[in-house]
């Protein structure tokens, strides 16, 4: 079959940088999967609790514990008689804000501060990359359950509205705050190579401010490798919220997250396997599914890197 000439208009109309990232990315079938995948977990957790058939997941009844599943508990009753397949729909819900608010958190304090260091350069950008190189040598735990607890009260007072989820915004927010070091890496040597490139020269000499060239003109050109980040970013955030929540240091009762239900499960390994099992699965499955859109995004993204 022949296909027709592209019309005036299509040739005139050219193609965005959007548009051909995204006919590469849907090329990419695992890539693909991961992105539905990853809305299908979304959908699941956000909107299937909202759903009248969905148990309490902190309802508790002693006398069938351990239950297995049944028509109104498709996937049985944990050791205190609560409902499994709530408390991960509950628990995804922590899990995947915890992802995607502190890795918002962590793109904006990233972005700006990198911006601002490799555009201004010199001694600005020695002192500001000293300070990164500063909280590097810090181990990441000690300052996350630091500022959780500093933070703690005054913001939990400011997000009152959030309902049960203000009590643990403040670890939403230390990890976004700490986890953007690599990020303002990242960008403060892409800014510096953009600078030195011709349209940057063009709205110099056009007369517009240092401010106005590095957000409106600079910046923009760092948001492809910005989404590549935060893709892979929000699988490594909600590991280490699941390391916090099984240390002991994270989230709280009578919230749960996936880290929490791991550690319940691991304390019952040897009688109730599916206790450990089942959240296990949704978590892998889930990171898997990130870092998989994440590698997808990034061939798509940068074409010498496809064609490598």
């Amino acid at each position: 079959m022949r296909l027709s000439p592209p019309s005036e208009n299509e040739l005139a109309k050219g193609s965005s940088l959007s548009h051909d990232a995204w006919l590469r990315l849907r090329k990419n079938k695992v890539a693909m999967f991961s992105l539905w995948f990853v809305a299908f977990m979304l959908l699941l957790c956000f909107l299937v609790p909202l759903l009248p058939f969905v148990p309490d997941p902190n309802e508790q009844d002693l006398t069938k514990k351990f239950e297995g599943p049944s028509a109104s508990h498709w996937l049985g009753r944990d050791q205190l008689g609560r409902d499994v397949f709530a408390r991960i729909l509950f628990g995804g819900q922590i899990s995947l804000l915890v992802g995607i608010v502190a890795t918002a958190v962590a793109l904006v304090i990233g972005i700006a501060y990198g911006a601002v260091s490799g555009y201004a350069g010199g001694r600005i950008d020695t002192v500001m990359m000293r300070i990164v190189d500063t909280l590097y040598a810090i181990p990441f735990l000690v300052l996350v359950i630091v500022l959780k607890e500093v933070i703690a009260d005054p913001l939990e007072q400011q997000v009152a509205w959030m309902g049960r989820f203000a009590g643990i915004a403040p670890l939403f927010f230390a990890i976004g705050a700490l986890g953007w070091l690599t990020l303002a890496r990242i960008t403060r040597a892409q800014v510096m190579a953009i600078k030195e490139q011709e349209f940057v020269e063009a709205a110099k000499s056009l007369g517009l401010s240092r401010i106005r060239i590095l957000f409106r003109h600079i910046v923009p050109n760092t948001v492809g490798t910005a989404v590549v980040y935060a893709t892979l970013t929000i699988p490594s955030f909600i590991l280490f919220e699941a390391s916090l929540s099984y240390l002991g240091v994270g989230i709280e009762a009578p919230n749960s997250s996936w880290g929490i239900l791991i550690k319940e499960g691991a304390d019952f390994l040897e009688t109730q396997l599916s206790l450990l099992i089942i959240p296990g699965l949704f978590f892998s499955l889930t990171l898997f599914a990130f870092n998989f859109l994440g590698d997808g995004l990034r061939d798509a993204l940068d074409v010498r890197a496809s064609k490598d």
